[in-house]
């Protein structure tokens, strides 16, 4: 009997709660520095970046509706889902470059913080809402509202914690996201997409693409439909690119140049607010 051949892993797109490969039908062939074995991934368009984007503005009003328990509770199911594969992305981080134990410090900590926002999706609006003082025959109440359709380059230097450090603040406060990978490490990235399919996020409110940064950050900041970037990195001109794109139609910009998302002190509460549009209403006394 011949030798069996195993089945190779595929790494596609996730895009509205679907694996579909690039409609551009490109690839980038990605070197392991471990075994120096090769794997093809998608290098994603701005056609796939649009269709992620339409999926994203269609789903955002359904996750945002959802109680804040509910949304603590899908939260804390992508951590139990993430817990039970740990072996395999301990094993695709390994092929990343990490060393076994710095893989398994970056399966914990990205598995812990989930559970974090989990426990913050319920909590932050009583934290960060407040009745304000005023001298008239009404309340004013304020109180943070998701922003809508969040774009997001994720942190080349980190695999799947760069990951789990975007996406898990911004679901926990009911904004949907479209998210640009490592480019250098974009094997995480699909197998997270894999566990976000088995834990009840709703299709659409989190898209994972892979591809070439400089070639899509242009899209990413300056698209019409999208409400706050987020970009990690300290390339200046990429930060200038999305500082003046952003000001097309006042998106809100996060930056995160400096920030060590490795380090515990990252997480934050703030970092949920940071996509938080704040309101103001007004109510009538003895209504």
């Amino acid at each position: 009997m011949s030798k069996r051949i195993n089945v190779q892993k595929t790494y596609k797109l996730y895009i509205d709660g679907k694996f579909p490969r690039t409609e551009s039908g490109r690839y980038i062939k990605w070197k392991s520095p471990k075994d120096h074995s090769i794997v093809n991934i998608c290098r994603g368009s701005r056609k796939d970046f649009r269709n992620a984007v339409v999926a994203a503005r269609k789903a955002v009003s359904a996750w945002s509706e959802k109680t804040a328990y509910n949304r603590s509770q899908i939260l804390y199911r992508i951590g139990e889902m993430l817990e039970g594969r740990r072996d395999q992305f301990i094993s695709e981080l390994i092929m990343q470059g990490s060393t076994k134990n710095q893989a398994e410090k970056e399966i914990n900590q990205s598995i812990d913080r989930l559970i974090y926002y989990a426990g913050w999706a319920d909590k932050y609006q009583q934290v960060f809402s407040r009745v304000n003082p005023v001298s008239m025959p009404y309340f004013n109440f304020t109180m943070p509202e998701p922003t809508g359709v969040v774009s997001a380059i994720a942190p080349d230097e980190s695999s799947l914690l760069g990951l789990v450090s975007i996406i898990a603040p911004i679901l926990a406060g009911a904004n949907s996201i479209v998210i640009l990978a490592s480019k250098s490490k974009p094997l995480c990235s699909i197998s997270f997409a894999e566990v976000l399919h088995s834990s009840d996020v709703p299709s659409g409110v989190v898209n994972i693409l892979t591809g070439d940064t400089e070639e899509l950050l242009e899209h990413f900041s300056s698209h019409m439909d999208v409400n706050t970037i987020i970009y990690c990195g300290a390339d200046n001109n990429a930060i200038k690119t999305v500082k003046v794109n952003a000001a097309l139609n006042v998106k809100r910009v996060i930056l995160y140049s400096n920030k060590d998302l490795l380090k515990d002190a990252s997480q934050s509460p703030y970092s949920i607010l940071k996509a938080q549009e704040i309101k103001t209403t007004w109510h009538p006394i003895g209504v």
